[in-house]
């Protein structure tokens, strides 16, 4: 199939080995001119230096954009999706999925603004990624070509990558112990696939883990702090008013002194394979269970339960690369329906690795003292609750009436009935068979 012809693509470049290679093979293999766009999702590392090497592979400075995103990245996708408490599968945070959707925003909007015809992403053909990038694209810009290097070229191993970049005079970083691993951060995470963890059952070296204390050498004793809330989102901590990504970042910083925030698991890819990785999201583990509890005195009972039911459906959207869609943005009006009482004050304990609710109150909150207690009270009254009863078991009670035998009865043999029974020797798991053969026969 003959390429399409493209006059100016922008590159979602990191500065590192692959995207460089990338920058180079779109000037070699599509004669264009290349736009390269760094994202500062607080991933830790300097961004400064893409510049260097964007200027050193022929960009044009006016053509190179390195944007901090910190602030917009935790206000307007990662705050969201904690107001939904969304996990993928019970465990994955999923802090590499909600960071694509921006990084797709900005490409476009870079596209526009310079003119350019097409984006190109260094996301490869087995991950999930490239559909969470090509998804995002073409939502925001249906006109949009897409490059993705990965499922054209032929560079398909290291020494590969390697090779042409001595060709072409691309220059590698080797100083320092390169990671074995796959590696993605952004501020809410840190996460790891490859090498030793291709095998399912071998258990990462404790060095693998950059972010966090192992638990085991956390503090001897425990941490308490606050979390307050106003509409579902955190704004302050220890009664400190701060920005979102400050509040994530601070949260990260006390994860990491205790152990907080690691998983190690199997998760299912929607390319189709499974996949393990292991993960580091301190600040994010914190804040899911500090949600939860003030959701839990803030929200009706139906309301939280629906909202529960929605949470799968909500998290496979964002894990699939599905943030612009329709069903993903009707869901976000629901969630954050929900969330206009969710307002108070979290206490947390953090030791070795947990996050333990010590308390929550808020000045909305649902929680009635004068009904819960167990002392006497002037507000409830007991004898309601046989009305309550019999009208929700009224239908088993009409049930019971009209069609007796609804229900299959245990029918137990009788003595005689036993007797009459081949005396065979048997084992007691093969007498125990053969009477479930009766009863269900």
């Amino acid at each position: 199939m003959s390429k399409r012809e493209i006059k100016k693509a922008v590159l979602a470049y990191s500065g590192g080995l692959d995207t460089s290679i990338i920058l180079k093979w779109l000037q070699d293999e599509y004669g264009c001119e290349v736009v390269t766009f760094t994202a500062d999702l607080g991933q830790g590392e300097e961004v400064e230096p893409a510049r260097e090497k964007a200027i050193a592979l022929g960009i044009k400075p006016e053509n190179i954009f390195i944007l901090d995103l910190q602030e917009e990245f935790v206000k307007d996708f990662v705050f969201p999706m904690f107001r939904a408490n969304a996990i993928y599968e019970g465990e994955y945070l999923l802090g590499t999925s909600i960071a694509r959707p921006l990084i797709a925003k900005k490409q476009i909007e870079i596209a526009h603004q310079t003119g350019a015809d097409a984006v190109a992403h260094g996301a490869t053909g087995k991950g999930n990624d490239q559909v969470r990038f090509e998804l995002g694209y073409l939502s925001l810009d249906a006109d949009i070509a897409v490059i993705a290097p990965w499922r054209e070229w032929d560079l398909n191993s290291r020494e590969k990558l390697l090779a042409y970049a001595k060709e072409h005079g691309i220059a590698i970083d080797t100083k320092g112990k390169k990671s074995p691993y796959s590696m993605d951060a952004n501020l809410l995470h840190i996460s790891y696939e490859g090498q030793i963890l291709e095998d399912p059952n071998a258990e990462p070296e404790e060095d693998m883990w950059l972010w966090t204390n192992s638990p085991q050498e956390a503090p001897d004793h425990p941490e308490y702090i606050t979390i307050e809330y106003k509409k579902g989102d955190p704004v302050a901590i220890n009664g400190e008013k701060m920005s979102p990504a400050t509040i994530l970042r601070t949260l990260n910083e006390y994860g990491n002194k205790h152990g907080i925030g690691r998983i190690d698991i199997v998760e299912n890819r929607y390319v189709g394979m499974k996949a393990r990785g292991c993960y580091e999201t301190p600040g994010g583990t914190i804040m899911l269970k500090a949600h939860r509890a003030i959701e839990s005195i803030c929200l009706d009972r139906e309301e939280a339960h629906l909202k529960d039911e929605l949470m799968p459906r909500y998290a496979s959207l964002i894990y699939n690369g599905y943030w612009w869609s329709p069903e993903r943005e009707m869901l976000q009006a629901a969630i954050d329906k929900t969330q206009e009482f969710v307002e108070g004050e979290v206490r947390l304990k953090l030791y070795k690795g947990n996050v333990i609710v010590v308390g929550r109150n808020s000045p909305v909150s649902l929680y009635s003292p004068e009904h819960s207690t167990f002392e006497e009270d002037e507000v409830y009254n007991q004898k309601d609750a046989e009305g309550f009863i019999r009208l929700n078991a009224l239908r088993f009670i009409i049930e019971g009436k009209q069609q007796p035998d609804r229900h299959s009865k245990v029918v137990v043999p009788t003595q005689e009935e036993q007797e009459s029974e081949p005396k065979e020797s048997e084992s007691e798991e093969d007498g125990v068979v053969s009477l479930f053969k009766k009863i269900f026969s």
